[in-house]
């Protein structure tokens, strides 16, 4: 299961980046817009040694280098159209139809696609389409297939019902009173799936 980090800074949030790891998350997404390098550089350092292999770098790409990090994200936006990877690297995006999935580089690793349901941070974000029909229109297979946008453990397993491969958190760790215990509740549906 995917994590994505708050687009801002939250209260303690390394110390709950590294429970969320201590509890099983597989990948932390660092997905800062207004940070700077040098805020960028900090965050990063502030994570465990031993973990840093499971973030998944969305700005600042040449980074990874520096931080011995080999996965990296491109917003729908600013995506490369010819885009070659790095062997070694995995590389995710983020698409919003399955249409734009489908027409996905083999180069891209994983994709999410969203909105599933009702964003829990963004407001006014919410499907436009029945997902239980719209995945069936799936032709890329190669690339692994990540729900994202207003799931929670209510919801879930509607979610991989639909046909995603994995989902992505956002909204129900960073905008809840008890993330550690949302995330945990998230797991044990995805492992029981």
């Amino acid at each position: 299961m995917i994590v994505i980090s708050n687009p801002t800074a939250v209260a303690n949030e390394i110390k709950l980046i590294h429970s969320l790891f201590e509890g099983g998350m597989d990948l932390f997404h660092v997905r800062k817009p207004s940070f700077s390098e040098t805020e960028m550089k900090a965050f990063v350092t502030a994570i465990e040694l031993e973990c840093r292999n499971r973030l998944v770098l969305h700005n600042y790409h040449h980074l990874t280098e520096e931080f011995g990090i080999n996965r990296i994200h491109f917003s729908s936006t600013n995506r490369p159209d010819n885009f070659q990877k790095t062997e070694g690297f995995t590389v995710s995006t983020s698409t919003h139809s399955i249409e734009e999935f489908n027409a996905l580089s083999e180069d891209i690793d994983y994709a999410f696609l969203s909105p599933v349901f009702k964003s829990i941070s963004k407001e006014n974000y919410e499907p436009n389409v029945n997902w239980s029909t719209e995945i069936k229109k799936r032709n890329n297979f190669k690339t692994k297939l990540i729900g994202l946008g207003g799931i929670d453990a209510e919801n879930i397993n509607q979610a991989l019902q639909f046909g995603f491969d994995d989902v992505a958190l956002l909204g129900t760790i960073w905008k809840s009173n008890n993330p550690i215990e949302n995330f945990k509740s998230c797991q044990q549906i995805v492992l029981s799936f």
